[in-house]
């Protein structure tokens, strides 16, 4: 049987995200991954700190090293909760909503991350901390999404109950995702427009534009690696529960015939 046959299978990819499976496979890429992490994001800040500063901004500008991988990241963690809401509602992946529960704090990390560094660098920039135009607002509602679908999950005893409505939740916030990326675009807000992902190529100078680059990938290398060891520390978590669950009904069934006697 070829490899195209043995794919195209009934259950192929089921037996790929058996957890087991997941546990080991992960085991092995986690240290490379964690590696690669750290030596991006030190290379990055080093040349973050060594770029050249702004002749509007000066050294403010810094802060773009930090909170645009961030602001990247908090989009891109929600995306991933969306192709896993899809595995849990339309293919019953089994690892599904393990990516979700997962993924949730990491991405309103990286939001709160984003907010926190963009008020720091709207404050000299704009004369304020906060205003409510289009992107900031629509960023603060991914972050309510955030801490809204991790409620939910925490108000449901258990994770199999809680990942339909769960995934429903994050189908729904997804509508936002377009909201932030094009705010600047569809209305007139003090943020400024897209400079690194525009049709016409970016318009940061390559000195600023190779230390971001770098943090960017620094981030989403954290951001995966942070994801796979919370998707391993929810495997146990559940398998620890089913374990004492089991135990607690074993217990019920021997004490019965002695409180009978």
């Amino acid at each position: 049987m070829t490899d195209t046959a043995a794919m195209s299978k009934p259950g192929f990819f089921t037996r790929l995200a058996n957890p087991t499976r997941y546990l080991s496979y992960s085991g092995k890429i986690l240290p490379w991954l964690g590696g690669l992490s750290a030596l991006l994001l030190v290379v990055g800040l080093y040349m973050a700190f060594t770029a050249p500063e702004d002749y509007q901004q000066g050294v403010t500008v810094r802060i773009m090293y930090v909170h645009v991988p961030a602001a990247w990241l908090s989009m891109m963690g929600y995306m991933v909760m969306a192709v896993s809401a899809l595995g849990t509602l339309i293919w019953r992946h089994p690892l599904a909503d393990v990516s979700i529960k997962a993924a949730a704090p990491i991405g309103a990390a990286f939001t709160f991350l984003a907010l926190a560094t963009g008020s720091l660098w709207g404050k000299p920039m704009w004369g304020t901390w906060w205003v409510w135009d289009a992107r900031l607002t629509s960023v603060f509602v991914l972050f309510l999404m955030y801490l809204g679908i991790i409620a939910l999950q925490r108000a449901m005893d258990d994770p199999v109950k809680a990942a339909r409505p769960v995934a429903i939740l994050v189908l729904i916030g997804t509508i936002n995702i377009p909201i932030i990326k094009f705010s600047v675009d569809w209305w007139n807000t003090l943020h400024q427009p897209a400079a690194v992902v525009r049709m016409d190529g970016p318009t940061i100078d390559p000195s600023m534009l190779y230390p971001l680059l770098i943090m960017a990938l620094g981030f989403t290398t954290l951001f995966f690696f942070l994801h796979m060891v919370a998707m391993r520390t929810e495997i146990w978590r559940r398998r620890v529960a089913s374990l004492r669950r089991a135990s607690a009904r074993e217990q019920k069934a021997t004490a019965r015939p002695v409180l009978a006697e």
